[in-house]
C-alpha cells in the first residue's frame, strides 16, 4: 500500500522506502544547487501533447487487462492491522462497490493482510471466518460486473522479509496460504485476478538474493494457484517486481522469470508515486517541473518497452502521490494545482502506453462513510484523463498585491494539445479582448479585470477563473489578495516551537534551513530544502508556522540556523532559530 501520511506509522513509511530513496537522495544531493523557487511563475511546463497510442499486440491476457482500466483499491481495509476497521475505515459494502462502478471503474484491488488471521506455525491455517469475508467482498464486486484483484498485501514486511534468514519458513508459510486462497476462489469467474505479494521486500540481502527470492515466491504462487484445478489453471495472475517498484534492472528479472514460466496468463505489475521529492515536497521540488514530468514519462517508457510491445499486460497496482491529499491534514503537502497537473499527465501516459492504473484510496478520494468524493476537482481531473488530455497552467494561484496599482497579469498556459475556448468566473463568460487577452498559449489579464475580481482586497482567494479548453476539465485560477508574509520573534522548546505568522493571504510553499557557515541544517541534511510536515508546518487557523520536534533534534545545539520560507506568491522570508538544550529562541534579524 502507498505511504500516504496518517495512513500508515511515519517510521513504517520510511522504512518501506528507505532503500530507494536513500539512493535517491544521494542522486539529487549530487545535481546543481536549487534556485530560489520561485512560485510566481509564468512559463509553461508540460511539452507533451495528445498523440496517437502506442501499438502494442493483442492476446487474451492484454485485452482482459485492458478492460480493467481504470481501476482502484480498497486499501487499509482488509489488509489494516489487525483488523478491518483498524485503521479508521469502516467495512467494505456492496453499495462501495456500486458507488465505484457508477463513477466509470471497471476493476478494483482489494489488499488482504493474512498475518493476523492465520496461525504462524504449520499448517498455517486461516482463520475460516476471514477467508469467508474476503471472498464475501470480492463476490459483492463481481456481482456489480467488476474486474478484482485479491492479494497477500503487509505480509511482505510483516513475516516474508525475514527470508533471508528464514528461509524455509517463510517459503512454507507463503504456499500454505496460497494453497488455501487457492482453493477457496479456484471456481469464481475469470475476472477475479490472483496477485502473489505486493511490494515484497527481504531483509539485509544482497541484490542476487533478493532476486532469487522474488522469483522463488512468484514461481512458487504460479505453480500452486495453476495446479489447484478449476478456473485457476487459466486465471490472470499478477506478478510484482521486487518493491513494485519499476526499476529498469528489477523489470527485466521479472521479465526473465515469466519468459521462464511459459504461461500466457501472467501479468506484470508495478507501483507508481511520482518523483518522490515533489511526492513529499522536499529538496525544493514543490512545482510538476521538467524533471518531475521526465520521471513519469520515462517509468511509462520503460514498461511499454519492456512489458507491453512484448505482448506482457501491465497492471499498476497502486498509483498516486504519496502526500497528497491527505483529509487528516489540513495543509496541502503537495500544492493542488501542481498535483491535478500530474493526474492529468499520468492518466494521458498510462492511455497511451496500455497501462491499467489502480488508483491507491484509503479512504482519502472516495469518504467511505459518506461515499462522496472529498476533492470533487481531483477526481474529475483523474476521470477526464481515462478518455483525454486537459488544458492546464503554470499555476493555478494568482496574486494580486493587498494595496498599490493593480496591474495586468500574464499566466501561461499548457495546451497539451487542446485549444483556449472561454474564460468564466461564476459561470459567467469573461469578453475576449475587453477583460482578458489571449495570444498562443499567454493568457492575459487586464488591469480592470483583476481590480473587478479582487474588489476590496480582503486577503485570501477573492474569486475563482474557470480556463475551459476545446476537451477535458476546466482549469481553475484562484485570484488571491496578499502582502508579504510577517513573523515575530518568539520563545519555546523543542517540543513545542511556533512562529508567530501574519500570512498576509499568502500560501507557504517550502523552508530552506542553513547554519551561519552556509551547511545545510535540519533532518534532511543533504539538502536545505525540509520535507513539509517532517520539519515544519503551516498553522493558518492559529497564524503560526510550527517547527517540529523532529526538526530540533537534527540541529547542533547553540548554532544559529537561518530559515527561509518560500510562499507560493514568490516571497521570501528569513528567521533565525538557535536551541540551547529544550529552549528554543526565535529572532527576525
Amino acid at each position: 500500500m502507498t505511504s500516504l501520511a496518517r495512513f500508515l506509522p511515519r517510521e513504517r513509511r520510511a522504512s518501506r522506502h528507505a532503500a530507494r530513496f536513500a539512493a535517491l537522495a544521494l542522486t539529487i544531493a549530487l545535481l546543481p544547487a536549487m534556485p530560489a523557487v520561485s512560485h510566481a511563475a509564468t512559463t509553461a511546463t508540460t511539452a507533451t501533447t495528445d498523440g496517437p497510442v502506442l501499438p502494442a499486440p493483442s492476446n487474451a491476457a492484454m485485452d482482459a487487462v485492458a478492460a480493467m482500466q481504470p481501476s482502484t483499491n480498497i486499501g487499509n481495509t482488509l489488509d489494516a492491522i489487525p483488523d478491518e476497521t483498524s485503521w479508521g475505515n469502516p467495512p467494505i459494502t456492496k453499495a462501495l462497490f456500486d458507488t465505484y462502478r457508477a463513477h466509470g471503474f471497471h476493476s478494483v484491488r482489494i489488499p488482504v493482510t493474512w498475518d493476523n488471521h492465520s496461525s504462524v506455525t504449520a499448517p498455517y491455517t486461516i482463520d475460516p471466518a476471514f477467508l469467508a469475508r474476503v471472498k464475501q467482498v470480492a463476490d459483492w464486486a463481481l456481482s456489480d460486473g467488476l474486474y478484482v484483484v485479491i492479494n497477500v498485501h503487509h505480509d511482505s514486511w510483516e513475516w516474508i522479509s525475514a527470508m533471508t534468514t528464514d528461509h524455509d519458513n517463510v517459503l512454507a508459510r507463503f504456499d500454505a496460504l496460497w494453497t488455501q486462497i487457492a482453493a477457496e476462489f479456484k471456481g469464481e469467474p475469470r475476472k477475479l485476478l490472483l496477485e502473489s505479494v505486493n511490494e515484497p521486500q527481504f531483509n539485509n540481502a544482497t541484490d542476487a538474493q533478493k532476486a532469487q527470492f522474488m522469483n522463488e515466491l512468484n514461481s512458487s504462487f504460479v505453480n500452486i494457484v495453476r495446479q489447484s484445478g478449476s478456473r485457476n489453471a487459466t486465471r490472470l495472475l499478477v506478478l510484482p517486481t521486487l518493491g513494485d517498484t519499476p526499476d529498469q534492472t528489477l523489470m527485466d528479472n521479472l521479465s526473465a522469470e515469466m519468459a521462464a514460466l511459459k504461461d500466457p496468463n501472467l501479468v506484470a505489475s508495478v507501483h507508481y508515486y511520482s518523483f518522490w521529492p515533489f511526492s513529499v515536497n522536499i529538496a525544493g521540488f514543490t512545482t510538476f517541473n521538467a524533471q518531475t514530468q521526465q520521471d513519469l514519462l520515462d517509468t511509462f517508457g520503460r514498461l511499454y518497452n519492456t512489458f507491453i510491445a512484448k505482448g506482457i499486460p501491465v497492471y499498476m497496482g497502486e498509483c498516486g502521490l504519496l502526500n497528497y491529499p491527505d483529509y487528516t491534514n489540513p495543509n496541502n503537502i503537495v500544492e493542488p494545482g501542481e498535483a491535478l497537473k500530474y493526474f492529468e499527465l499520468l492518466g494521458y501516459e498510462a492511455r497511451i502506453n496500455h497501462v491499467t492504473t489502480a488508483l491507491w484510496d484509503a479512504g482519502n478520494y472516495l469518504n467511505r462513510n459518506t461515499l462522496q468524493w472529498r476533492v470533487p476537482t481531483l477526481i474529475d481531473q483523474i476521470k477526464s484523463a481515462w478518455r483525454t488530455r486537459s488544458g492546464t497552467a503554470a499555476s493555478d494561484l494568482l496574486f494580486v498585491p493587498k494595496s498599490g496599482p493593480i496591474t495586468a497579469q500574464t499566466v501561461a498556459l499548457n495546451l497539451n494539445g487542446t485549444e483556449f475556448r472561454s474564460l468564466q468566473v461564476n459561470g459567467k463568460e469573461l469578453r475576449k479582448g475587453r477583460d482578458y487577452a489571449v495570444s498562443g498559449d499567454q493568457l492575459t489579464l487586464t488591469a480592470a479585470t483583476l481590480s473587478s475580481l479582487v474588489g476590496d482586497r480582503a486577503y485570501g482567494v477573492d474569486a475563482t477563473l474557470d480556463v475551459r479548453f476545446s476537451k477535458g476539465v476546466p482549469w481553475q485560477i484562484h485570484v488571491i489578495s496578499n502582502e508579504t508574509p510577517v513573523l515575530a520573534a518568539a520563545t519555546g522548546t523543542t517540543s513545542a516551537f511556533a512562529i508567530p505568522t501574519q500570512f498576509n493571504g499568502d500560501v507557504l510553499a517550502t523552508m530552506e534551513a542553513k547554519y551561519d557557515d552556509g551547511t545545510d541544517a535540519g533532518p534532511a541534511s543533504w539538502t536545505s530544502y525540509q520535507e513539509f510536515t517532517t520539519a515544519f508546518a503551516p498553522d493558518y487557523p492559529n497564524n503560526a508556522i510550527t517547527l517540529t520536534p523532529a526538526f530540533f533534534d537534527s540541529l547542533t545545539d547553540g548554532a544559529r540556523v537561518t530559515l527561509t520560507f518560500h510562499f507560493w506568491s514568490g516571497a521570501l522570508v528569513t528567521y533565525h532559530v538557535t536551541k540551547t538544550g529544550t529552549t528554543v529562541t526565535g529572532t527576525t534579524s
